[in-house]
């Protein structure tokens, strides 16, 4: 979006927003290509009333959280269950190394833009777990897969949330939060995350402790390092990174980092590296 304008309504959504064709779709919404006033946008319409409330959710949280972390909300339609975003092209962050490997984007696919995706998404964390609307958790991450489609790859190579159904609030002094009813698997998931009882006990949803956005914290090493890649320089910020990622993989979640924390760690090395780079080009001359 290059100017602003008011988000739109029902009237003008209904009027002057033409769907092109799909390009994304899940259990919750369909996502179309789509045209308003001769600009692509992205239009995002519920996929079946027995997600309603998920999808009224994903759009409350995308109005609540406008920032410079998340997708730009063009406008929205609640009584026709849709809502327009900008339109970005390059799709999820599923295609980084896919669209890095392409001919005008391979002088991008460099540490430094690669660490900086990894502070976008930091950022984006730290931002969520002290945000206008409360402590929010990540709770579509349960693998690393889903968790690379709630983000969206800018032009600029920057990061940005865009798929927000499932974020919900940690409320201190209560029973924390759960990411759906079913048991969780894997090792990609905090360990509080799993059904801590035994394979000998039958899972229950009532019986299934809750938690906090400590478990956002946990996944940061291995989102950290789909982002990095193999690039020149990746392996001496893992070196850097090493200490920090050992505490957001501490078993017990009140001793992991806070995003912030993880946040200001990240922005440090990638200062340091920067200045060693440039030490190094002053050295040579």
């Amino acid at each position: 979006m290059t100017t602003c304008t008011p988000w739109l309504q029902c009237p003008e959504i209904r009027a002057e927003v033409r769907r092109v064709k799909l390009i994304g779709q899940g259990a919750v919404k369909k996502v179309y290509l789509s045209e308003w006033r001769g600009q692509k946008v992205a239009l995002s319409a519920l996929s079946s009333e027995q997600y309603k409330d998920d999808f009224l959710h994903g759009l409350s949280m995308l109005r609540a959280l406008q920032s410079a972390h998340v997708v730009t909300l063009v406008g929205a339609c609640e009584e026709d269950g849709v809502f327009v975003t900008e339109y970005h092209p390059l799709g999820s962050a599923l295609t980084l190394d896919a669209t890095l490997a392409q001919d005008r984007y391979r002088w991008r696919n460099s540490w430094h833009t690669r660490l900086q995706l990894a502070i976008d998404y930091v950022a984006f964390l730290a931002y969520l777990h002290s945000s206008p609307v409360g402590i929010r958790v990540m709770c579509d991450s349960n693998d690393l897969h889903k968790t690379l489609s709630q983000f969206l790859l800018a032009s600029d190579m920057r990061l940005l949330a865009n798929d927000l159904d499932a974020l919900p609030e940690v409320e201190r002094g209560r029973q924390g939060v759960k990411c759906g009813h079913h048991e969780l698997n894997g090792d990609f998931v905090a360990p509080e995350q799993l059904w801590p009882y035994g394979e000998n006990v039958q899972f229950s949803d009532e019986a299934m402790p809750g938690y906090d956005e400590k478990t956002d914290i946990w996944k940061i090493p291995d989102v950290t390092r789909f982002l990095l890649g193999d690039v020149l320089g990746s392996d001496v910020i893992h070196f850097h990174l090493f200490q920090i990622y050992t505490e957001c993989k501490r078993k017990e979640p009140h001793m992991r980092p806070t995003a912030l924390e993880v946040l200001t760690v990240y922005r440090s090395v990638y200062d340091s590296m920067i200045e060693n780079q440039s030490q190094r080009v002053r050295d040579m001359l």
